[in-house]
């Protein structure tokens, strides 16, 4: 267990109450309120139709009743009523100040000690996934974030998000426009990720490094189901951690929505939630102003709050995945070097074209290699390098899972880059000049980055390992004046040519021992430099990375499809304890024959070879058999799987043209397309897959049918009218994220979606199920106060057009609640949607 007080827990503000700012710093409890939505529901004020934001308008004395029986029951933090209330979901009813001002004073009207501006998330996918960018995101929260300080509120709130990108636009909305704390917390589901993949140390790492004074989870699951995310956060969070669970999970009751966890059941499960560190608390949808009068109880005779389990440690994430580097222990991890024009003409042509779909086939490559970090670098003089580096960022992170390195001298290219990137990317670089340090490291600041650190400076590269450790020294103090803890420095002795200098070998490898003896921050090196000029540069590279391993390199940037590279990586990692019982090795070069070891007499070989690239996550050739019809162009059949198993679109139309030249299209859809799609739904069913994965495979499915159609010599041979299918969010529900994705998962299934859109009346699905003939209904909600509208709109399709099935899905919904309102089939998510589709339409058609 570490000490955190390294980590400045007022970043950026002033706080004049003792008892808040204690809280801040981890040495005292905060409670705060519980379920708004479900105490309105109580309250006869969550009719289907209405907008609870305006309740502070219509309603104030009814919501400022809510937050004082919070504030009886023990809370000190009451939330604004505001959860929707951004200018996309008002749509001009109200305008944002006016709400969050009428709301701040129904929290002060009850006695409330803090008032929280309390901001959801906007009810919409960003781009690639939907069509908000990150900007128009940042600009809804700004016009919030505004209107919490105009109010007077005494912190910010960011709760519920399960987009990292979208709750990072909200947290730097936050952190540039006003001076008050800002608690973000995120919602996470059974599988302990959110609905786009991001699991807690992630989202705990992002957040807390782009400067959150609290971090946490909020929402979905009941305390112990929310226990080893909560565990998962209090480790890898550099702020104290806010946990704010449901009643556990929701069912109906007599046509009310109730949950499974009573206050004394909620509060006995929160013990352990302190007990792993947690120091904010209190509850969400299901929680009455009972729940948190024994939370109170609880935290009250609790004591002092317990030190988190924080381990120091650099850190790396993209969306959905960490590369963890703890202090103090041996552990390594590859930086894939590919993505970096020189020296490479394809690279270099497919930059000037703006053919990202080339990065993504580099990218994937190194993935399925084994590497661990990908770097980024697309600079060429002809570029507009912000523009270039910031569409290839998010054209990877759209596609790959690892985390990335932002590769560029130019620091607005750096900027534009990492501001809309999911996850905390590595910053390469900066130098000791002046001039560098003031341009990048408060880039690295801002958007919680690490950030690599060269060891040169005016006068140059020292040629001594002192010099070089010397430059470092001052990077390193120079970042943690700034404010960037030494754990996100990542030192770079620079590898120099041995054939020029043979001297510089050794004061590289000595400039390593030095930086990881006395500063204890990781380091990396470009290893191939060291064999310019010279013969076998492969055997040169290896034998130096092997060295730099024994004296402390973290961080190797090299070719992993370089298989003596894969061998020395591999080997070290049974050596520094990192391939725990050698097993990955066994596993890899158990069997395979040494390619330097001296025939034996029987012919066979002795010893170990380099072992072949690690499976690959990604692709799966054995997964989608070449179908029968397809046998005389099996390799191009796999490698059209390929490309769909890693999204990438660009290359599929080309693919399939040359397959339907002599294939029939009916037999690619239904041998290579549909399988292919079903091979990638079971990954996301088991977790190695994620959302923007799923939907990146769809589109280039997608890519596919469109090419089909246009080869199509009869138009109706490829059409799916008999297989429509409706989708809509139910009447009171604004929120259509859910219902968005499964309408483009289903459409590049090839069915035929009718999307009836959000807030839509149980007549209106009827007439258009009716009118179109339509046999099967997709319904979504996310709010449990439209689950009612839900249960209608079920109950008016199958009175009205009894062969007609409804399948339903949504945030709020389980299986046991979907069989309560009478639905067909619960969708748990889209990939699940998808298959219900197929398996309803195969028995209408068996």
């Amino acid at each position: 267990m570490a000490d955190v007080s390294a980590y400045d827990p007022l970043d950026g503000i002033v706080i004049a109450d003792e008892h808040l700012a204690r809280a801040l710093r981890g040495e005292g409890f905060l409670v705060f309120d519980g379920g708004m939505g479900t105490q309105l529901q109580a309250c006869g004020l969550a009719d289907a139709g209405a907008v609870p934001e305006l309740l502070n308008f219509s309603h104030p004395q009814a919501i400022a009743a809510i937050h004082a029986d919070y504030v009886a029951a023990g809370a000190e933090v009451i939330t604004t009523n505001t959860f929707g209330a951004n200018a996309r979901k008002l749509e001009g009813r109200a305008s944002v100040a006016e709400v969050y001002r009428a709301a701040a004073a129904c929290a002060r009207e009850a006695g409330a000690r803090y008032v929280a501006g309390d901001i959801g998330p906007l009810g919409v996918l960003l781009e690639p996934l939907g069509t908000c960018t990150f900007e128009e995101a940042y600009d809804l929260f700004a016009e919030q974030v505004d209107a919490v300080c105009a109010a007077g509120c005494d912190l910010v709130l960011i709760e519920t998000m399960a987009d990292l990108r979208e709750a990072k636009a909200a947290l730097l909305a936050a952190r540039e426009r006003c001076d008050l704390p800002v608690f973000a917390t995120m919602t996470f589901g059974e599988d302990g990720r959110t609905f786009l993949g991001t699991p807690p140390e992630v989202a705990a790492v992002t957040l807390s490094s782009m400067g959150a004074h609290a971090v946490g989870l909020n929402c979905s699951l009941g305390p112990d189901e929310l226990l080893e995310a909560a565990q998962a956060v209090t480790r890898f969070a550099r702020c104290p951690v806010l946990v704010q669970p449901n009643a556990g999970l929701p069912r109906m009751e007599g046509g009310r929505t109730v949950y499974d966890v009573d206050p004394a059941s909620f509060a006995h499960a929160m013990e352990r939630m302190l007990e792993a560190g947690a120091s904010m608390v209190g509850g969400c949808c299901g929680t009455s102003p009972a729940f948190i009068e024994r939370l109170r109880t609880l935290v009250d005779g609790f004591g002092a709050p317990k030190p988190r389990p924080f381990e120091p440690a650099c850190v790396l994430t993209s969306a959905q995945e960490a590369v963890v580097l703890p202090a103090g222990r041996a552990r390594i991890a590859v930086i894939g070097e590919r993505i970096n024009p020189t020296g490479k003409p394809k690279l270099k042509a497919a930059l000037r074209a703006g053919d990202f779909d080339h990065l993504v086939g580099e990218a994937v490559a190194q993935q399925e290699a084994g590497a661990d970090v990908l770097d980024v670098n697309v600079g060429l003089p002809e570029l507009d390098e912000p523009v270039a580096l910031r569409a290839a960022v998010e054209k990877l992170q759209a596609t790959v899972t690892l985390p990335l390195v932002v590769d560029s001298s130019d620091p607005a290219a750096i900027e534009a880059a990492v501001r809309g990137y999911a996850g905390k990317p590595l910053v390469n670089s900066v130098n000791g000049k002046r001039e560098s340090l003031d341009a990048v490291l408060p880039i690295v600041k801002r958007y919680g980055c690490a950030v690599v650190a060269l060891a040169l400076d005016e006068d140059g590269i020292p040629p001594t390992a002192e010099g070089r450790y010397a430059v470092a020294a001052r990077i390193v103090e120079e970042a943690e004046r700034r404010g960037i803890p030494r754990e996100d420095v990542v030192v770079d002795c620079l590898v120099m040519a041995a054939a020029t200098n043979q001297d510089e070998g050794r004061e590289i490898l000595r400039a390593v021992a030095l930086v990881k003896e006395r500063l204890g921050v990781r380091t990396v090196l470009g290893v191939s430099n060291v064999s310019f000029g010279m013969p076998q540069r492969g055997l040169v590279n290896a034998t130096f990375l092997a060295a730099a391993f024994g004296v402390g390199l973290d961080l190797p940037i090299l070719n992993p499809l370089a298989a003596r590279y894969r061998d020395t990586v591999a080997a070290f990692k049974v050596l520094n304890g990192q391939d725990a019982g050698a097993a990955a090795f066994i596993d890899a070069y158990g069997d395979a024959p040494d390619p330097y070891a001296a025939p034996v007499p029987d012919g066979s070989e002795r010893g170990v070879a380099p072992a072949a690239p690690p499976r690959d996550v990604l692709a799966a050739d054995d997964a989608v058999p070449v179908p029968p019809a397809f046998a005389d162009a099996a390799d191009e059949v796999r490698a059209l799987v390929h490309l769909i198993f890693t999204g990438r679109k660009g290359p599929v139309p080309d693919a399939v043209a040359r397959l339907l030249e002599h294939h029939d299209a009916l037999a690619l859809i239904d041998g290579v397309f549909i399988p292919a799609l079903d091979a990638v739904g079971e990954k996301f069913e088991r977790g190695t897959f994620f959302l923007p994965q799923l939907m990146a495979s769809a589109e280039a499915v997608k890519a596919g049918f469109d090419v089909v159609k246009e080869h199509a010599a009869d138009p109706a041979a490829t059409a799916d009218d008999a297989r429509a299918i409706a989708v809509a969010t139910v009447k009171g529900d604004i929120h259509d994220i859910g219902k968005n994705i499964v309408k483009m998962l289903l459409e590049n299934y090839g069915f035929r979606v009718v999307d009836l859109g959000r807030d839509v009346e149980p007549a209106e699905v009827v007439r258009v199920v009716k009118e179109q003939g339509i046999r099967l209904v997709g319904l979504s909600a996310l709010m449990t106060t439209t689950v009612k509208a839900m249960e209608e709109t079920v109950r008016l399709v199958h009175e009205e057009v009894p062969d007609a099935a409804v399948f339903v899905g949504g945030a709020v919904l389980t299986p046991e609640y979907a069989r309560q309102i009478g639905a067909d089939f619960y969708g748990k998510d889209a990939a699940e949607a998808a298959r219900i589709a197929e398996r309803f339409f195969a028995a209408k058609t068996g």
